[in-house]
């Protein structure tokens, strides 16, 4: 008599089966979506997942947290792996499964896309009360493998019980002769929500207004980023790079720009010399008045 036992198959905590039939109808929207090739999905995980994702989702105060803030930003994030709480860990590995990948190959129709298993700039993010991220597109070029193009945005939201008033929302801008022209589209950052877009020069997004959430609140998200391999050797990439709104006035739109110079700097000697942004964070919070 048989002594083995039944190998259960391992849980995918993606529904491939929901998401599965009307991919061809979602990867024409997402082509067709204005300003850039994007799309945004309610109900992206079972919800008993997301609610324990956002249950489990670390508090701002401990150390494992990077501090990113300046000019143009003022938010938290968390790269390392292995720090992660278990449900948003195996989330984030199934988000970095290759059955995944190839689902958003097939939905951004971009071939050969690839994980980061560093989640490098990705990871957990959150902003509590004051956050900001001012519209920008994305540094193009992985500061550790100069040959990985960054392709697609994968932004999951962990919010139960966010308010619209408290802000939030992200914002897709146009551009119209080279300038910023209006807010395209906006969502909310609401629990289990997920946007998925293409990351060139068309998809400037940001929440550049503070949020006005009470103290205890923050606006949390788990980002995932897909690269494919870039052959011509004359690829340099370029970093994330900040843009000004028309409402903006002089000032903050000189500080946005002398910023982004300065973040230029610092993403070029990090891909160069290797810095963590831990070091950053450092910094950062030393000068911000945090110990």
């Amino acid at each position: 008599m048989s002594t083995a036992r039944a190998v259960r198959a391992p849980e995918r905590l993606f529904p491939y089966e929901k998401w599965g039939s009307p991919l061809p109808a979602l990867a024409r929207q997402y082509r067709e979506n204005h300003p850039c090739p994007h799309i945004f999905l309610k109900d992206f995980l079972d919800p008993e997942t997301a609610l324990e994702m956002a249950t489990q989702f670390p508090q701002a105060s401990t150390e494992e947290w990077t501090q990113y803030k300046h000019a143009n930003e003022n938010k938290l994030g968390m790269a390392k792996r292995q720090f992660f709480p278990p449900a948003l860990g195996a989330v984030a590995d199934e988000l970095n499964s290759p059955e995944f990948v190839a689902w958003v190959s097939e939905l951004t129709g971009i071939p050969n896309l690839m994980a980061d298993p560093m989640l490098e700039g990705g990871g957990l993010h959150q902003s509590g009360p004051g956050g900001y991220l001012n519209v920008h597109t994305d540094f193009s070029m992985h500061h550790f493998h100069t040959h990985w193009h960054r392709r697609v945005n994968l932004i999951l939201y962990l919010n139960p019980g966010w308010q619209e008033e408290w802000g939030g929302a992200i914002e897709l801008w146009e551009r119209q002769d080279g300038k910023m022209a209006r807010c395209a589209a906006k969502y909310p950052p609401l629990l289990n929500h997920a946007l998925i877009f293409t990351t060139d020069e068309r998809s400037l997004h940001g929440f550049p207004d503070p949020l006005t959430c009470p103290e205890g609140q923050s606006r949390k998200s788990l980002a995932l980023y897909y690269y494919t391999i870039e052959q011509d050797k004359k690829f340099t990439g370029h970093s994330t790079d900040y843009f000004a709104r028309p409402q903006d006035g002089w000032g903050k739109s000189a500080m946005i720009w002398l910023d982004k110079k300065a973040v230029d700097l610092y993403s070029r000697a990090k891909a160069r010399f290797g810095f963590s942004d831990e070091f950053a964070s450092k910094v950062l919070g030393f000068l911000s008045g945090k110990k």
